[in-house]
């Protein structure tokens, strides 16, 4: 009798066990971060390779091809090294942070998307006039991308190709859904650039030693406005070259501005509690986040259900057993990915960094400024084969030689890294937001990716570049 047969008959079991396994890590990363215990990590690096074990029915071709890599890392760390339980439970541990990150980001997402307020503001930002149309979606989906991620452009993606139907000539209708899907896209990984709600930031300050949200988000904040109005610019441009003007919109009942209100009053309450809890604890952002925002998220949900205690208690709890028992078995497929994306890249690093390191060793001879101007660059070039940005930061940032060698500050690498990540994030035709987009707009992913945000990237690039000359030079301390 093989797994899947016994999985099948077993469904429920093996579900049941999937949310335990989960929480736990979730709750050994965050005792870990929080306390201290490096024991904790050691328990969540092993729930990871039982977590594997029971999802391993129903995974597409491309999550097996992941799993199979890392067993053929794993082989290979045996052969070369004898370090190699090291390297494996070193990666497991990295693992493990991804995953309850992920999880810890996903109770916000749970609190945004059942409440009626972050509709309503979704809603009034698709139905603006054309003129600051794109700006205020951008705004969207960079604000939304914080609370909803991924769900950012579901919501407002799926809002704005509604509205596009509203227009009767075919050629007006793909122009207008095409400019609103790539101001939720580029508002959406602009956020990448800068917000402690991120895996960008997360990851990056957690392999580049030294390195902080608070000492690299102002110029990460930066390199966001850069890419939003040059989003702005060129979206502009295009549509004075259009022949056909896309006409405005019939009189609708539209809303206020006080429909944005909610979403400005958790965007931020919910920063100013993290940036206050790390000044009180000392501790970087991610692990602040790490605990902030279930708990957050958890008052957010109680008021939603505001009424009678009775209400509270059991509305609460309906939505928090819904997270607990279907929700984060829901993301399965995502939860993997990330796993062995991490798992991956820190084991490649690694290795490459042992078989390796005297051929490696004149790249702390190099330019920093080449270096930094470098990793932009590579990023978005390593998503056209494939590769996530998550993947690609575990794979690079080890290799980076150290900040101190090269003479600059860490957070001038993270700058460089999340700017890469940004540019990878729109340009690649594998990442989540281009796959939704392209699903969105009815096109391919490659066509999303390089024919609509093509000129996009490269002048992005190009303009980040320049900015982070300036800031390492200047500005990043």
């Amino acid at each position: 009798m093989n797994f899947i047969a016994i999985y099948q008959s077993n469904e429920k079991i093996f579900k049941f066990l999937s949310s335990i396994i989960l929480i736990l890590i979730m709750v050994s990363v965050i005792v870990s971060e929080w306390l201290g215990f490096k024991s904790s990590y050691l328990i969540a690096s092993m729930a990871i390779v039982f977590y594997l074990f029971v999802s391993l029915n129903n995974l597409t071709i491309s999550r097996k091809i992941f799993i199979i890599l890392g067993i053929f890392l794993i082989l290979l760390s045996f052969y070369y090294t004898e370090e190699a339980l090291v390297l494996i439970t070193d990666s497991l541990i990295k693992s493990s942070f991804v995953v309850a990150f992920f999880l810890s980001l996903q109770c916000l997402r749970k609190a945004a998307a059942s409440s009626s307020g972050m509709e309503r503001c979704g809603k009034f930002l698709a139905e603006q006039k054309t003129n600051i149309r794109y700006l205020s979606l951008t705004f969207g989906g960079h604000i939304f991308g914080v609370l909803l991620s991924f769900g950012s452009i579901s919501l407002l993606g799926s809002l704005a190709e509604k509205g596009s139907q509203q227009e009767l000539d075919p050629e007006l209708r793909n122009i207008k859904r095409k400019s609103m899907l790539i101001a939720v896209q580029r508002g959406f990984t602009a956020m990448t650039c800068w917000s402690p709600l991120t895996y960008s930031i997360a990851i990056t300050t957690s392999i580049i030693p030294g390195s902080s949200w608070n000492g690299a988000a102002f110029s990460c904040v930066i390199s966001a406005l850069i890419l939003i109005f040059l989003g702005w610019i060129i979206d502009s441009r295009n549509n004075g070259k259009n022949k056909k003007q896309i006409a405005e919109n019939p009189p609708l009942q539209r809303d206020s501005w006080v429909a944005v209100l909610p979403l400005f009053f958790i965007f931020t309450s919910l920063l100013g509690i993290i940036f206050l809890m790390q000044n009180i604890t000392n501790l970087n952002a991610v692990p602040v986040v790490m605990l902030v925002v279930p708990l957050y998220s958890l008052i957010w949900i109680s008021i939603q259900n505001s009424g009678s205690s009775k209400k509270i208690y059991y509305g609460t709890k309906r939505k928090v057993l819904e997270y607990v028992k279907d929700d984060i078995n829901d993301y399965k497929s995502e939860l993997v990915i990330l796993i062995m994306a991490a798992f991956i890249g820190i084991m490649a690093s690694s290795l490459i960094n042992i078989l390796a390191s005297d051929k490696l060793s004149f790249l702390e001879s190099l330019s920093p400024i080449l270096i930094l101007v470098s990793i932009v660059w590579i990023m978005p070039l390593f998503g056209q084969i494939g590769m996530n940005p998550i993947l690609s930061v575990y794979l690079i940032g080890p290799l980076i030689p150290n900040a101190d060698i090269l003479g600059i500050s860490p957070n001038s690498i993270i700058l460089a890294l999340t700017a890469g990540w940004a540019l990878s994030g729109i340009s690649s035709p594998y990442t989540a937001s281009t796959l939704l987009i392209a699903k969105l707009g009815k096109v391919s992913p490659l066509h999303a990716g390089l024919n609509w945000n093509g000129w996009f990237t490269i002048i992005g690039g190009l303009l980040l570049s320049i900015w982070i000359i300036i800031a390492n030079e200047f500005i990043v301390k």
